[in-house]
């Protein structure tokens, strides 16, 4: 199993800053909401922790609270965030077991998904905005899932 002890500080800080900036790409994708797109990031880290055991690198993930990078605009989230977002996860190829590596991204996307339900907009619990973002987010981290949001 891989734990935190695996990386330089540096590297941790990579691997770190990956869910919560999935959540502010999502986040940015439309106006609006930004204190309940906030929580729902900061409940899904919350909820994570409840099912500790599953993975040493998740559990020492979501044991710290997430620090959400400051962007500008949409387009710098978009752009810094995905480029960081895709050093992590080749960092993790690297270090971590396929399966860590599968349940790092799940978490990921789980926290863009959960901050995109977290307000209405436009009519809808998604916005198209958010869900081009979900779907970059999801290229990024080299998986699909089938089904969601279409």
């Amino acid at each position: 199993m891989t734990s935190k002890a695996d990386f330089t500080d540096q590297e941790w800080e990579l691997v770190r800053e990956g869910p919560p900036t999935a959540g502010m790409i999502t986040l940015l994708a439309s106006s609006g909401g930004t204190f309940r797109e906030t929580w729902a990031l900061a409940k899904t880290f919350a909820e994570a922790r409840k099912q500790h055991g599953d993975s040493e690198l998740l559990d020492a993930l979501v044991a710290e609270k997430p620090e959400m990078k400051r962007y500008h605009s949409r387009e710098e989230a978009e752009k810094e965030g995905l480029s960081r977002l895709s050093q992590a996860v080749a960092l993790l190829d690297q270090k971590a077991s396929p399966e860590e590596v599968e349940s790092y991204k799940r978490f990921t996307l789980s926290v863009a998904e959960r901050v995109a339900e977290a307000h209405k907009e436009q009519g809808t619990s998604v916005s198209a905005e958010e869900r081009d973002a979900i779907a970059k987010i999801e290229s990024t981290l080299g998986r699909k899932r089938e089904g969601e949001f279409q």
